[in-house]
């Protein structure tokens, strides 16, 4: 643990929404919030994975509040603003996390249905978030917005049509806004994970099949969450002041060739 003494909090007196916060990325994202001073809203459908992240952000020290969110659903979303707005006492910040991709298919044999469920989480759901965060930030002249997007946003993840549309939606969005919303005092940047140590991850490949991904990485390993919120942590705090409308791949040089 660093001495408060000797440092400063990144997010001292920051007021930031975190969705998709009971695992993965959103879980070490708003932990790290935490740990750098932040108050933290953690928004999921998952309660009680919600609510463990606000344990141990509490056990630790931290502020956190849960509220379940779904991101599809526009009250939904008003709710969670108005939440984290009162619980918090303002908003200055949020990283809007939740996401998931759909099981691959062949383009010509993708099913419609999972094409609207993927694309109303995965962008819709970017777009209410943004919608209604930018709304009340707009008022107080200032603001923070870190999207995740994917490396599926910039190039294709074969197999996952609505994952790779989606993702590359949420680019477009965070960049009509960060123009929009400059004059405003606020900023809009998006992260492109790669390949990521997530328990969704986890589960959907064997032992065999994680180490011949992990073999596959440039560095021979995954990407570990945490890895995702330190960048997201820099985004949103005031040392990346001049940075907005900027697109930050997180994958160790993976599309790099």
């Amino acid at each position: 643990m660093r001495s408060l003494a000797l440092s400063r909090l990144r997010l001292a007196d920051s007021k930031l929404i975190v969705t998709g916060a009971a695992n993965g990325i959103g879980r070490s994202a708003a932990l790290r919030f935490a740990e750098e001073g932040a108050a933290v809203l953690v928004a999921d459908r998952d309660a009680r994975g919600g609510e463990e992240t606000c344990r141990q952000i509490r056990e630790a020290g931290g502020q956190a509040f849960f509220h379940e969110t779904d991101v599809s659903q526009e009250a939904s979303v008003r709710d969670m603003v108005a939440k984290a707005v009162s619980a918090l006492g303002g908003l200055t910040g949020a990283f809007n996390n939740a996401g998931f991709s759909e099981p691959p298919s062949a383009f010509d044999e993708s099913d419609f249905s999972t094409w609207q469920a993927v694309l109303a989480v995965d962008l819709t759901g970017v777009f209410l978030c943004m919608k209604h965060e930018l709304a009340f930030m707009k008022q107080q002249g200032r603001g923070s917005i870190v999207n995740t997007s994917s490396v599926a946003g910039l190039v294709c993840a074969p197999g996952r049509v609505a994952y790779t549309a989606a993702k590359h939606g949420v680019l477009g969005l965070t960049k009509h806004a960060a123009r929009e919303f400059a004059r405003h005092g606020i900023r809009v940047n998006a992260i492109c994970p790669g390949m990521i140590d997530t328990p969704g991850l986890r589960g959907s490949i064997d032992d065999a099949g994680f180490a011949a991904l992990s073999e596959r990485t440039a560095p021979g390993r995954l990407g570990q969450p945490r890895e995702v919120g330190d960048v997201a942590a820099w985004l949103l705090s005031e040392d990346a002041s001049y940075v907005s409308g900027e697109t930050i791949v997180v994958d160790h040089a993976g599309l790099t060739r």
